[in-house]
């Protein structure tokens, strides 16, 4: 990882990394995927599952869990304070990302994704199993949520459009043109107008990894991805978002880790939120 030139090359381990350390204690794998049924037809020995819709969402509010619920979920999955969590999952880590950005948001940071995720390690033939681990229950405690160092309301975006500062929509071309109200070949998740939010430029999340493994890109094609075509700074205030802000996480983690940027935030809200808003500009 370091001879990619990433920033912070600790937050990505490689597939073999994981292999040698399956059975250390202080290391705990996480399986969280967008296809609910993949961890149950086979899965890195001794990966826990956390579910994206049911384990990091509140269930009434449309918010995440609380910190109560979060010490429950990372002590029935033997997750201690010490412990260094290891994230894959399918689309190229996209869910993945996801699931780190919301420990992140209880300060848990001791952290990383396994590159390349589910398609690298079933390409290399490494094991998979279907039997559910069991961990002895900890005893976790969490910080207080801190969402405002990286995550963006929609008044946090309205503020950030009316200075000018850097938005990322990485959504598909169709979707930040208005063309599609939703990415194709999924449901339309209500929102009422189709387009971007103004000022924003347009980096499809998965330009980011390499589509042969789902390898997150160098460095250096990174910074031309962001930088040398949409004038990106690492002293920049940047936001990203996308439809619920899953997408958008993923771009969050390439931003903040592989390119160290220190100001950068995920708008969950998104473009669900956004594209019904009263009241508020859209651009196509």
């Amino acid at each position: 990882m370091t001879e990619r030139g990433y920033v912070h090359p600790e937050k990505l381990v490689s597939t073999a990394w994981v292999a040698d350390h399956l059975n250390d204690p202080k290391v705990r794998i996480v399986e969280s995927n967008e296809d609910l049924l993949l961890y149950a037809r086979g899965h890195v020995p001794g990966a826990v599952m956390i579910d994206w819709v049911a384990d990091l969402n509140d269930p009434i509010t449309r918010d995440y869990l609380n910190r109560a619920q979060f010490e429950h979920l990372m002590a029935r999955s033997g997750i201690a304070n010490d412990t260094f969590v290891v994230f894959y999952g399918d689309k190229s880590n996209w869910w993945a990302c996801y699931a780190l950005w919301v420990f992140e948001l209880f300060g848990n940071t001791h952290t990383a994704i396994m590159d390349g995720g589910r398609l690298k390690w079933e390409q290399e033939g490494r094991p998979l199993l279907k039997e559910t681990p069991r961990y002895p229950i900890t005893q976790y405690r969490a910080q207080d949520r801190t969402d405002y160092k990286i995550r963006a309301f929609r008044d946090d975006v309205l503020a950030h459009t009316r200075v000018g500062r850097p938005l990322v929509d990485v959504r598909s071309p169709g979707e930040f043109t208005g063309t599609l109200y939703h990415m194709e070949g999924y449901p339309q998740e209500g929102a009422l107008r189709a387009g971007h939010i103004g000022g924003a430029v347009n980096v499809p999340w998965s330009r980011a990894a390499n589509p042969e493994d789902g390898t997150f890109k160098s460095a250096e094609q990174l910074r031309a991805l962001y930088e040398n075509e949409q004038g990106l700074k690492s002293s920049d205030s940047v936001i990203a978002y996308c439809r619920i802000g899953e997408r958008s996480s993923h771009t969050w983690f390439v931003l903040r880790y592989l390119l160290g940027y220190p100001a950068v935030r995920n708008y969950d809200g998104s473009w669900t939120e956004w594209g019904n808003l009263v009241g508020v500009p859209i651009e196509r």
